[in-house]
């Protein structure tokens, strides 16, 4: 049977691991994946960002260690019930990146699904396997798996049940959806927290003005603001409200409340303008600010 480089898979993921405790779930290229990780006195490339099928030369076996998607990628990734659809390379069947996917197929083997959530940031989806491979249409089918045993000791595995594996992928599209939001809304602020300016990537969150199930809750930076995790939390719980002028409101219960330091920090921001992008077509959409800070009023 080929080789199927679990200890050079087992090295990626958990120098993964130490990667996301550092800068949280979105990974940067530069300062990060670009400085490879430790196996056997080398450095291992976690991906190929010239094309989106890699396998490291020092492997001995014959399967991908990971795929990606670029920020504007050439092929459309969809989410299926069962997985991940992810398009063989354009060109022959048989090229020796079509063959590293397949091969991943074939020996069950777990590998890293690197997608852009803008240039040069990535989401790291692993362990992911390869569950159906389709050479007509040229395709294969990435489904997340899961890291099982002592925490010490985990090995990854494919989720076998059908109902959990459903779970598991919608889950994982949710988080993907989120990251690719947040890799739009992010930028267009600076990095910043709109109402605070705190500027620590890994406390930030984009958030939605109107819902993903609202008419008008598209993932698009117009209906996007970049807050703090604080913030976010207490514009989602309407506790803090943005007007449809730019200005922040905080809660009455929360002005006429005192308890301490950390509150007097939200309270300080009441009719304070909110800081938006430059570009005026990045700007909150007013009539979503609008929409949503009725629900504000409702719920003071």
């Amino acid at each position: 049977m080929a080789e199927r480089d679990d200890d050079i898979r087992m090295s990626c993921f958990l120098a993964l691991h130490v990667l996301r405790a550092q800068f949280g779930e979105d990974l940067p290229y530069v300062g990060a994946l670009d400085r490879r990780f430790a196996f056997r006195g080398q450095r291992i490339p976690f991906l190929n960002r010239m094309k989106g099928i890699h396998r490291a030369s020092a492997q001995r076996g014959p399967a991908a260690l990971s795929v990606q998607t670029s920020a504007v990628p050439p092929y459309e990734d969809v989410a299926t019930e069962e997985g991940f659809a992810y398009a063989y390379r354009a060109g022959d069947v048989e090229q020796a990146d079509n063959r590293a996917l397949r091969a991943a197929h074939a020996l069950g083997v777990p590998i890293v699904y690197f997608m852009a959530t803008r240039p040069g940031w990535y989401h790291a989806v692993y362990p992911v396997f390869v569950t159906d491979d389709n050479p007509v249409a040229r395709f294969v089918v990435l489904s997340p798996g899961e890291m099982v045993g002592p925490l010490d000791e985990q090995e990854p595995e494919p989720i076998v049940n059908s109902i959990e594996r459903r779970y598991r992928v919608r889950e994982t599209k949710v988080r993907l959806h989120q990251a690719r939001f947040r890799g739009l809304v992010l930028p267009a602020y600076s990095d910043r927290c709109a109402i605070c300016r705190l500027h620590e990537l890994r406390l930030l969150d984009a958030a939605h003005i109107v819902g993903d199930a609202h008419s008008a809750g598209a993932a698009e930076i117009t209906n996007g603001l970049s807050l703090c995790t604080i913030h976010h939390r207490a514009f989602d719980n309407h506790l803090v409200g943005v007007t449809a002028d730019y200005e922040v409101r905080i809660s009455p219960r929360l002005l006429d409340d005192d308890d301490g330091p950390m509150l007097d920090v939200l309270k300080q921001f009441h009719r304070v303008p909110l800081t938006v992008p430059r570009s005026a077509k990045l700007r909150p959409d007013r009539e979503r600010l609008a929409l949503r800070y009725e629900q504000f009023v409702a719920a003071s």
